[in-house]
């Protein structure tokens, strides 16, 4: 028996007989890597068009409705990188690393863990964001119409949280066998009927009834409920390497998910406070249009999670299952040939947008003041945008690996450099152009950091 950080590892890796865990352990790394990535990238970018294509749709209710959605949004994608890219990529890990060790019980007790403990955590969230959604919007710069707009659309939204918590934590148990195709399936054909229910929620079509911005909430809900239900049939059913059954609750299972997955949810708060913060920040000093146009621009920065998170998911599954063999060098190699792919198509989406900033922005409104500061904030962050993606997917990769304070500490440092130090620039000097810049700049260090941390080795030194 040999270790690995101090964790007792087998010393030949175990090869069960199951050809996911084979592929995952022995086969080459970026046709792997790619194989095992397309599905998951086709789901999350479903996923995330949903949010884009009912963003359209309300925006069509007026501008006060497109400025309440932008604050709620933070608040949403918080919630979604929380449940699916935090404690998801924690139950990924932990199912990952059992198989790739052998311990198939101990897969086969993750699943109900990891069920449980999303379903208590969502429905929390869920009070907390019911009881206090109105203080809250008006934090982030919602004011008046738009206020109203947010409140209405929230308190349904955040009313039925737990569905969007149990539905993740499911897909993270499947992602961490290996097995990208069946979220992704579940998740892209979810995506493929929310789109025709959204309007006729919104709208009123036929015998639906015109809900408003409510609307856009209930549909989401939808869509929640029916990816939950397929996911908790497919993993019961016995067709998953790691099996839902009923058991009782153990805390060293718990704890092997939170280990991970519990400190993992930092990340999503730090991202998701910037988006909050700077968004409030140009609210504050440019005026509700320009908030428009601002959040607008930044939503392409959520589109490229999705993109990371297609790769990142595999790489948590990746590296978690070699570090559970023992193969330490095998999952940094995975690890880097992941960011650079995770780069590449992420500064190609970047300066596409700083280039053809109008083709993203009059999607969503055509106010001379939101397509402005829209159209500034692109052409300035929009070719920094492979640097974010390129640390995104490297956050993955650290928790496949079960050491997250590299990756922690890029986001705090960006966090305290664009929310913080370019917040107060703006706040002295009203320049979007000076705050953008900063931005920019915080995101380059981001991205350069985390790659430095494993490229070198550091990220898997203990602390």
């Amino acid at each position: 028996m040999s270790s690995v950080n101090g964790n007792p590892v087998p010393s030949a890796a175990p090869r069960a007989d199951n050809p996911r865990l084979r592929l995952m352990l022995d086969a080459p790394i970026a046709p792997t890597l790619v194989r095992m990535a397309w599905p998951n990238m086709l789901m999350m970018l479903a996923q995330s068009s949903t949010g884009l294509v009912e963003t359209w749709f309300l925006a069509k209710l007026g501008t006060d409705v497109l400025a309440g959605i932008a604050v709620v949004v933070p608040v949403l994608m918080l919630m979604q990188n929380m449940s699916q890219g935090a404690m998801g990529g924690g139950i990924s890990s932990a199912v990952a690393r059992a198989l790739g060790a052998g311990d198939a019980s101990l897969a086969d007790r993750l699943p109900r863990h990891a069920v449980a403990l999303n379903a208590a955590i969502g429905l929390v969230f869920s009070v907390l964001f019911v009881c206090f959604a109105r203080p809250l919007f008006a934090l982030l710069g919602a004011r008046g119409a738009a206020l109203e707009a947010a409140t209405t659309y929230g308190h349904v939204l955040f009313a039925g949280l737990v569905l969007m918590w149990v539905m993740n934590a499911l897909a993270s148990v499947i992602r961490g066998t290996g097995n990208m195709m069946v979220p992704g399936v579940v998740i892209c054909g979810g995506a493929v009927l929310l789109i025709p229910l959204s309007p006729c929620l919104i709208f009123g079509v036929g015998p639906a009834p015109r809900l408003g911005v409510a609307g856009g909430a209930y549909a989401l809900l939808a869509y929640y409920a029916a990816g939950t239900a397929i996911l908790a049939w497919y993993c019961a059913s016995g067709r998953n390497a790691a099996r839902l059954m009923r058991g009782l609750l153990e805390w060293a299972t718990l704890r092997n998910i939170l280990t991970v997955g519990g400190l993992a949810c930092v990340n999503p708060i730090l991202t998701n406070a910037l988006i909050a913060a700077t968004t409030a920040a140009v609210g504050a000093a440019a005026g509700t249009a320009a908030l428009a146009g601002y959040a607008t621009g930044a939503r392409l920065e959520y589109l490229l999670m999705p993109i990371a998170f297609g790769l990142g998911a595999p790489m948590v599954a990746l590296v978690g299952a070699n570090i559970g063999a023992g193969q330490v060098d095998r999952a940094r190699q995975i690890a880097l040939t992941g960011g650079a792919l995770a780069f590449a198509i992420a500064e190609t989406v970047g300066v596409a947008a700083a280039i053809w900033p109008h083709a993203w922005l009059r999607l969503f409104g055509a106010d001379a003041r939101l397509l402005e500061t829209g159209t500034l904030y692109l052409h300035i962050v929009g070719p920094f945008y492979g640097f974010f993606a390129l640390g995104f997917s490297l956050y993955f990769a650290s928790q496949g690996a079960g050491r997250l304070m590299w990756p922690l500490a890029a986001g705090g440092m960006r966090l305290a450099l664009f929310a913080g130090l370019g917040s107060m620039v703006l706040a002295l000097t009203s320049s979007l152009t000076l705050f953008f810049v900063i931005g920019a700049l915080a995101m380059l260090l981001y991205g350069m950091c985390i790659t430095w941390s494993v490229a070198t080795g550091r990220w898997m030194r203990r602390r």
